[in-house]
């Protein structure tokens, strides 16, 4: 008896990488999946129908599963993922908003049509897919459904040479905080994943730097360590956690900290001064520091 049993999922982009372990470790669980991917490279051009193969995988493994290979990047493509899940399994419990492109430049050489490509797949694909999605749980009144997000430390932490794609994961967090309040009275759990793996995304980059990647390095490091988590919150176990930031890499899982204000001054009347700010920001500055010190060390993995 899988952890999934009777629940049906859309992982978008599964034709390859963390989608594509995603998927097939849903489906083993007993989950009914729909393979979305475009079939395009790594910048987002061209298309092939690699979602098949997947399909096939899970199927001669004994699950079920229809593919789609329709883009996140617009409504329509969006509405016929969602339709194919219904057509094929008759509802939805569960969408993997997974898809991904990159088209790395700083911003120097970063030109509009570099900008739109990756909003338009990350960003706008997490709507394009979500809102059929959202609409559907609440007209019909679906509850216990799931949302799984997929952000990145190069938009929650910043990365040279990703303005693009770090100003998708980054809008990503606040899009999926934003979800998680508007769909709680539905049951619906809305989470981010901060995934970090070996992928035919990530690995050009590594070896861009000179470093060789190992079939030993994909073993330690390949998209097999995310997808459990994207598993579990998928779950029934994971009922009530939503709005929450996770990571996953290499073994490792962690959890993130959201936005909040640190340390604050109000004045009793009137605006700041330039001198006062001359004394006040330095004082939120050190808060800053001691805060960020202090989660470096709650956040040091401890291995189990």
């Amino acid at each position: 008896m899988g952890r999934l049993d009777g629940r049906i999922a859309v992982v978008t982009g599964s034709g390859r990488g963390i989608g594509a372990e995603c998927a097939k470790l849903m489906a083993s669980e007993g989950a009914k999946v729909v393979i979305n991917d475009l079939g395009g490279s790594t910048d987002g051009t061209g298309a092939a129908r690699i979602a098949d193969e997947v399909v096939e995988e899970i199927r001669a493994a004994g699950g079920e599963a229809a593919a789609n290979y329709d883009s996140v990047a617009d409504p329509e493509g969006g509405q016929a993922i969602f339709q194919t899940a219904i057509d094929a399994f008759g509802g939805l419990d569960i969408l993997v908003n997974n898809a991904g492109i990159l088209r790395d430049k700083t911003i120097f050489n970063m030109e509009e049509a570099d900008w739109d490509a990756v909003l338009n797949v990350h960003l706008k694909g997490h709507y394009c897919c979500s809102r059929p999605f959202a609409k559907y749980i609440r007209e019909n009144n679906r509850t216990n459904c799931r949302i799984i997000n997929f952000s990145s430390t190069s938009g929650l932490f910043g990365n040279f040479g990703q303005a693009n794609y770090g100003a998708a994961k980054a809008g990503i967090a606040g899009f999926t905080r934003v979800l998680a309040l508007e769909l709680a009275k539905y049951g619906t759990t809305v989470n981010t994943i901060s995934p970090g793996a070996l992928t035919r995304m990530t690995i050009p980059l590594r070896e861009a730097r000179g470093q060789q990647v190992l079939e030993t390095d994909i073993d330690s490091g390949g998209p097999q360590h995310v997808a459990p988590l994207v598993a579990w919150l998928a779950s029934e176990d994971a009922a009530g956690i939503s709005n929450q930031i996770l990571h996953a890499a290499s073994g490792m899982i962690g959890i993130m900290q959201q936005p909040r204000i640190i340390k604050s001054f109000r004045k009793k009347s009137g605006a700041w001064t330039l001198d006062e700010l001359d004394d006040f920001i330095p004082q939120l500055l050190e808060a800053r520091q001691k805060n960020d010190e202090a989660a470096q060390k709650t956040g040091e993995v401890i291995e189990v």
